[in-house]
């Protein structure tokens, strides 16, 4: 049996009736940017989120650059964010002009390690940006309480958190502002590019409109340099049309992670832990194994594509190395980068292909992972 790690077309042809319908209804409309279908998907994903205000922007880069620029941050600021993660949260940060900071992960959730904060401040630093990383929120409670001590503003990369939650709250609700994108692999994804700003805050809010339309107040009156990143009406229409859905999406993830789990519990391979408090929507399905490439030749021997997020730590990368810090170690980063590999889960995925990776990941002895 072939499992693919991901199949989007399956995932268009199970729901092509809706998406068919927000088409044509924004087709009708005649306004594909910006325009009602952005509107109304603002509204209905701020309301998700528990927060009051959603801004509907091109992409999750462009979410993190607009809502760190919205929160007060500026050319030659520092911002604080992890080296486990996906470049373009580096991007972003690099985007608003400030300068990454990074900083070492929890080996146990592979997010932001609160404890090591204090020793990466300077007195550039104005923002933190923890990252919900596969699915899982990071434990914000000591980085807000940092933040509130210093002065610090919270901006979350929600890029792979639609709906996870810790302490009963939704990941985008938590900090000062919060970038999410709606990349097509995403839990709530497009049919392209897409992304959005969410803050509980008014003035934020405001800011982030202006920034992501060229600063313009009223028509041809610009008031602040921004730019152009602005969230189509097509792509609106679909995420509107796929967020009733999401929820019983991310649960049928958390059925699958639960079988993985069950299979993986006398095995070597080391599975996700979800934290007490946390809602894990896993976006990725990450384990540890000790010789991941053999690991992952016996997986693709019984036709199982698996991936890795991700394979080399930001520091690591040919164009950032200049973002190594001085005298403080990233060890459990690149640690988890020779160990991590994603298995397929997705809530199109039919049950006897979880069956068939739930047979694999029982059967295919490996050496264990190292903790830490």
């Amino acid at each position: 049996m072939k499992v693919p790690f991901l199949d989007l077309a399956r995932h268009v042809e199970a729901n092509r009736t809706d998406f068919d319908e927000a088409i044509e209804r924004t087709l009708r409309e005649g306004r594909f940017v910006l325009g009602t279908e952005v509107d109304r998907f603002e509204q209905e994903f701020a309301a998700y989120c528990g927060v009051e205000h959603a801004v509907g922007v091109a992409n999750g880069t462009e979410a993190i650059t607009i809502a760190l620029q919205a929160v007060g941050v500026e050319p030659g600021d520092e911002v604080i964010t992890v080296a486990n993660t996906c470049v373009p949260t580096i991007v972003g940060i690099e985007a608003a002009g400030a300068r990454p900071v990074l900083v070492d992960v929890d080996p146990a959730t592979y997010t932001l390690d609160p404890s090591l904060l204090e020793a990466a401040l300077t007195q550039q630093t104005r923002a933190i940006v923890p990252v919900h990383l596969y699915g899982q929120c990071a434990d914000l409670d000591p980085v807000l309480k940092l933040a509130l001590a210093r002065d610090l503003r919270v901006v979350e990369d929600c890029a792979q958190a639609h709906g996870a939650e810790i302490g009963g709250r939704r990941a985008g609700s938590l900090g000062h502002a919060a970038a999410f994108s709606f990349y097509p692999t995403k839990n709530l994804g497009a049919l392209g590019d897409g992304g959005s700003v969410v803050t509980r805050d008014h003035r934020t809010a405001e800011r982030a409109r202006l920034l992501r339309n060229y600063g313009e107040r009223e028509r041809f009156e610009h008031v602040v340099r921004g730019r152009n990143s602005r969230l189509d009406s097509l792509q609106a229409a679909v995420l509107r049309a796929k967020l009733p859905h999401l929820e019983t999406w991310n649960e049928r993830r958390r059925e699958i992670a639960a079988v993985y789990g069950e299979a993986l519990a006398f095995s070597n391979v080391l599975p996700p832990v979800e934290q007490p408090g946390r809602r894990h929507v896993y976006h990725l399905y990450v384990v540890r194994a000790l010789e991941r490439a053999a690991f992952r030749a016996a997986l693709a021997e019984r036709g199982i594509e698996t991936a890795v997020h991700y394979p080399t730590p930001i520091h690591l990368q040919p164009a950032y190395t200049d973002l190594r810090p001085q005298g403080r170690k990233l060890s459990v980063s690149e640690h988890l980068a020779a160990e991590i590999v994603s298995l397929p889960l997705h809530p199109d995925l039919h049950e006897d292909e979880v069956a068939h990776v739930a047979a694999a990941l029982r059967e295919i002895p490996s050496p264990s992972a190292t903790p830490g």
